[in-house]
C-alpha cells in the first residue's frame, strides 16, 4: 500500500514545479543577459535568501574546521561546476536533449549511492529509477521537439550529461555532512560558496552589462531563478536528502519533464501525444516504486 505523502515529499514536488518552469524562464532571460552574469546575479539573491533564513533560525554559518575545505569542494561541484555545465550545455543543444541528460540524475545518484554510501540500491529503488528514466525518454521522444545527437549538438549533449553527473556527485557528498548540519545552515553555507565562485567567473561579464537595457521580464527571470529555483529549491532539496535519502530525493527530478508537459498544455495549449501520456505514467510509477 502506498504510504501517505509526507511534507518533505510534497515540498519536493514543489521543487519539481519550480524547476519545470525554470527552463522557460532561463531561455527568455538569456536573450537579454549573458549566462555568466545571469548565474552571478541569481546566486546573489539566493545567497541573501538562504543566509537570512539561517540567521532567523539561529544557525551560524561557521562549520567545523575539519569539514571546511571538504565542504568548499562540495560547494564548488554543486554550484560552480553544475551551474556552468547546465547553462552552457542548455545553450549548445536542443532542450529535448538536455531534458534527457538531466533526467539521468537519479540514475547517477543511485549508482553512486551503491558504490560509495550505505544507501544501497534495493530492488524497488532500482526498478523505480529505471521506470522513471524510461518515462522521461518516452516523454521527450514522443514530443514534437527534435531529439538529435548529431555532431552540431554533441558537445552540448556531453556537457549537459556532465552537469547531471556533477549534481549526482553533489547530492551524494552532501548526505554525509547533512548529518552534522541543519539543512538550512548547510544550504546557506553552500550558497555563499556558489556566490563567491560564480562572481569570480562572472565579474568580467558583469562589468559589461548595461542594466538599463534589461526589461522587467528579464529582471523577473533573475528574481524567479535566484529566489525560487536556486534559493528555495536548494533548501528543500538538501532537507529531502537528510529526511528521506539521496535516491528517493533524486527520483523527484523526473517529475520535471512531466510537469513541463502539463504547463505546455495549460499555458501554451500544446497537445500531448499518446507516447507522452505513457511516459508520464512511467515517471509517476517510478517515483512511487522508490518510495516502497
Amino acid at each position: 500500500m502506498l504510504k501517505k505523502i509526507s511534507l518533505t515529499e510534497a515540498s519536493l514536488i514543489l521543487v519539481a514545479i519550480i524547476w519545470a518552469l525554470n527552463f522557460s524562464v532561463i531561455k527568455i532571460t538569456l536573450k537579454e543577459i549573458d549566462p555568466f552574469s545571469f548565474n552571478a546575479l541569481r546566486y546573489l539573491l539566493a545567497a541573501v535568501l538562504l543566509v537570512v533564513a539561517a540567521k532567523r533560525k539561529g544557525f551560524s554559518l561557521k562549520v567545523k574546521k575539519e569539514h571546511f575545505w571538504k565542504l568548499i569542494g562540495i560547494g564548488v561541484i554543486g554550484n560552480l561546476v553544475y551551474q556552468l555545465l547546465f547553462i552552457i550545455g542548455l545553450d549548445l543543444t536542443y532542450s529535448a536533449n538536455a531534458a534527457v541528460m538531466l533526467g539521468s540524475i537519479p540514475i547517477w545518484v543511485a549508482l553512486l549511492s551503491q558504490l560509495f554510501t550505505e544507501e544501497k540500491l534495493t530492488l524497488n529503488k532500482g526498478m523505480g529509477v529505471f521506470l522513471a528514466f524510461t518515462g522521461v525518454a518516452l516523454i521527450i521522444s514522443g514530443g514534437g521537439n527534435e531529439l538529435s545527437f548529431a555532431s552540431d549538438t554533441f558537445k552540448g549533449d556531453i556537457i549537459t550529461l556532465l552537469a547531471a553527473i556533477a549534481w549526482g556527485v553533489y547530492t551524494i557528498l552532501s548526505k554525509k555532512y547533512l548529518k552534522f548540519y541543519n539543512s538550512t545552515q548547510y544550504s546557506a553555507f553552500m550558497s555563499i560558496v556558489g556566490l563567491i565562485s560564480l562572481l569570480l567567473v562572472g565579474l568580467p561579464f558583469l562589468i559589461k552589462v548595461d542594466f538599463t537595457e534589461i526589461s522587467i521580464a528579464g529582471y523577473g527571470g533573475i528574481i524567479y531563478s535566484g529566489l525560487l529555483s536556486v534559493g528555495l529549491a536548494y533548501l528543500i532539496w538538501n532537507n529531502g536528502i537528510h529526511k528521506i535519502g539521496a535516491v528517493k530525493t533524486a527520483a523527484y527530478q523526473n517529475l520535471v519533464p512531466v510537469l513541463g508537459l502539463i504547463f505546455g498544455v495549460i499555458i501554451l495549449d500544446e497537445p500531448l501525444t499518446i507516447m507522452q501520456y505513457i511516459g508520464s505514467i512511467f515517471v509517476i510509477i517510478g517515483i512511487i516504486q522508490t518510495r516502497k
